[in-house]
């Protein structure tokens, strides 16, 4: 049975974002955000560790990115806006106490020779 993708794609996973996560390559910075919480909820630190723009990378570590998709239950991603560059979204998620918590986000992403990348992200209100 072909799983859905938790993207929020109503498409199978397989042929959503784990082509996606397969290859560390996606077509556009939304493709690229949608795996990216894809990745979150299947706890694929390396995944989003090799998606992060090199300049960001230092101030994260894989087993960070891993400790916070595990202690997190991943609910609902909501894509709210997006262009070339930037994808604004919601995820729904409970914490690790069991609280409702909405992880409301600007993201920002870059190219570079053909592969997208996340540079960073701004909370929004």
């Amino acid at each position: 049975m072909n799983k859905t993708c938790p993207c929020g794609s109503q498409k199978a996973l397989a042929q959503c974002c784990m082509p996606y996560i397969t290859n560390h390559s996606a077509p556009t910075a939304e493709a690229l955000m949608r795996s990216r919480y894809t990745a979150f909820t299947l706890h694929l630190a390396d995944y989003l560790f090799q998606t992060t723009s090199l300049a960001e990378r230092r101030f994260t570590s894989k087993r960070e990115i891993l400790e916070w998709a595990q202690q997190n239950t991943w609910l609902k991603l909501e894509v709210l806006a997006s262009t070339a560059q930037t994808v604004t979204f919601k995820a729904y998620f409970l914490d690790a106490k069991g609280q409702a918590q909405v992880h409301h986000e600007k993201s920002t992403f870059k190219e570079v020779h053909g592969k997208w990348y996340y540079v960073k992200g701004k909370l929004e209100p």
